[in-house]
């Protein structure tokens, strides 16, 4: 009997384990010390080098992919209508999620009543930064030079001139057959791309854990108890209750199979703390294992990956609750829904914006009254609380392409409640002979003609 081969998502969770207990090794034991030699040539060498790859390498893949996939996806849907009817529904439902994920956050945390009784004090100084104004984000969305936007990551002017190429190229019909060919073949080798990054992750999670967790540790916890503690707690209910349960009432599909499905790309994004670097997992994980047309998914993902503010909208009302009491301040019910608006508001002016999380927490504490020193308070702790945020936030974005495309028809049952779609083997990853051989001959024979 042949011995079943450990797949890629059960590898980058035993990356993930084995990263966490190395790195809170080497944090306890001291042997992370400045000028050590673990800590200049293993966490800041060995092992910063190989997350910063990796990291850099999706990245490498966020603008091509989605500019193929995207354009793909609007040829695909044919209809410019029913493109806006996918764009109306996953704008609704990402807010919709963002809401109820403030709202459930600053319950559960005035409920409990933490900050309550501390007097923190801080040395870490923090000054809020000015957000841009709704007005400038959407005019920013139109790109004035797109390769400038593709060379920053800008994905809301990504997204917009994908489309425009796309609803083009559907204008100008037959003449233009080449071109779509050559853009579906573009979107499979990128695919491709995906799958070959991806078979270093287990590597890669291991290196990227490590490095944080020996230079952060789990010391710097026991300060902000209370607010770890609860604010963990809340994402985990948002992401096992809150979005299961939204999932099920909009689609009525299994909920075990989507967590067992999400797992790799929830790590991903743990690992990661970037939303966008995930793109690539994200998109791979909703299309090939969850049954969603790339049509829908090339729209929902990268859209919910710069609008969809689940993570960070559970933060900011923790941390408003937190703080207010800390500081002896009673936001009382006005200023509590001030909180709950201000967040989903600002999850669209904010779009796109580097610490989009911190910005958006000081223009809610300018609003509310509350001292924007107080976010030095939890500074210390928000690179750890980030990764847990960004896995929320993630499969949003995920649950939101599901209910869209179910609801477009644009999904396939029959991928989604197969529990093997989409996994990697290594045959996807070997280059057939027959193939080598037919590119030599090609090859051969341009070099032969010149």
């Amino acid at each position: 009997m042949a011995k079943k081969k450990m797949s890629l998502t059960t590898k980058v969770i035993i990356g993930m384990v084995l990263g966490i207990m190395v790195g809170l090794l080497i944090n306890i034991s001291g042997l992370n010390a400045e000028g050590s030699f673990t800590n200049m040539y293993v966490v800041n060498g060995l092992f910063y080098v190989i997350g910063k790859l990796f990291i850099t390498a999706l990245k490498m893949l966020v603008v091509p992919l989605v500019l193929f996939s995207l354009i793909t996806g609007v040829i695909g849907i044919g209809d410019i209508r029913e493109l806006g009817k996918v764009g109306g529904k996953s704008f609704a439902l990402y807010l919709l999620t963002t809401a109820i994920a403030i709202t459930v956050g600053i319950v559960i945390a005035a409920g409990l009543g933490i900050g309550e009784g501390v007097h923190m004090t801080t040395d870490t100084a923090f000054s809020g930064k000015e957000a841009p104004s709704l007005a400038e984000v959407l005019i920013n969305i139109i790109p004035s030079n797109v390769f400038q936007a593709m060379a920053e990551g800008k994905m809301l002017q990504i997204i917009f001139f994908s489309i425009m190429v796309g609803i083009s190229i559907l204008m100008v019909g037959k003449k233009a057959e080449p071109v779509v060919e050559l853009i579906e073949i573009g979107n499979e080798i990128m695919m491709k791309m995906v799958n070959i990054v991806m078979a270093v992750a287990p590597y890669a999670v291991f290196a990227l854990l490590a490095k944080s967790i020996a230079s952060l540790g789990l010391g710097l916890l026991a300060d902000l108890g209370q607010y770890v503690v609860v604010l963990i707690g809340v994402l985990l209910f948002h992401l096992f209750v809150t979005l299961m349960a939204i999932l099920k009432i909009f689609t009525g599909l299994s909920v075990s199979m989507f967590l067992k499905k999400a797992r790799e790309m929830q790590v991903f994004a743990f690992s990661t703390s970037s939303s966008n670097a995930t793109i690539p997992v994200t998109l791979r994980t909703v299309t090939e294992k969850m049954g969603v047309d790339i049509s829908v998914a090339s729209f929902t993902v990268p859209f919910g990956a710069t609008i969809n503010m689940d993570g960070t909208a559970i933060m900011q009302g923790v941390a408003t609750v937190f703080i207010a009491n800390a500081y002896g301040v009673d936001l009382g019910f006005a200023g509590h829904l001030t909180v709950i608006l201000m967040s989903v508001l600002a999850s669209i002016g904010t779009a796109g914006v580097p610490g989009v999380g911190l910005i958006m927490l000081s223009m809610v504490f300018t609003q509310v009254g509350l001292p924007v020193e107080g976010i030095g308070l939890i500074l210390g702790v928000d690179r750890l609380l980030d990764m847990v945020r960004t896995a929320v936030n993630v499969s949003g974005d995920a649950v939101v392409s599901v209910i869209v495309g179910k609801s477009e028809n644009k999904f396939d049952i029959n991928i989604y409640n197969d529990p093997n779609a989409g996994m990697i083997t290594e045959e996807e990853l070997h280059i057939p002979e027959e193939v080598e051989k037919e590119l030599a001959e090609v090859v051969k024979k341009v070099h032969d003609e010149e």
